[in-house]
């Protein structure tokens, strides 16, 4: 069996992700919807759900965000025409940068 892998995470992501697991489990309080209820919304088991309102930051990103939306927690300070259009303008900087970054390779001077 692999050893499992021990991750460090800043301050700063553990407190977002706090955060957000504490805007989450208000959200859902404030609507009045038991964790089975959003859980089988969100097609999750109620650990998971439990662990997400937990900001266990080991849970899927993609499942977080979810979760987030259908408890009615707002990802972004924009409306949904204004998320398309700053996607749009990421992407084509994105278009713009190269591919893939490498290190430059130092240059060996091999005259003797």
């Amino acid at each position: 069996m692999p050893k499992s892998i021990t991750r460090t995470y800043s301050r700063y992501t553990r407190e977002a992700c706090s955060l957000l697991s504490g805007l989450i489990r208000a959200a859902r309080k404030e609507h009045k919807l038991t964790a089975q209820e959003v859980a089988d919304r969100a097609g999750i088991s109620r650990g998971l759900l439990q662990r997400i309102e937990k900001g266990d930051l080991k849970c899927e990103i993609g499942v977080v965000f979810e979760v987030a939306i259908i408890v009615g927690v707002k990802l972004f300070d924009t409306d949904e025409s204004t998320l398309r259009k700053h996607i749009r303008q990421t992407e084509d900087k994105l278009a713009l940068l190269p591919k893939s970054v490498r290190k430059k390779t130092k240059v060996v001077h091999d005259e003797f």
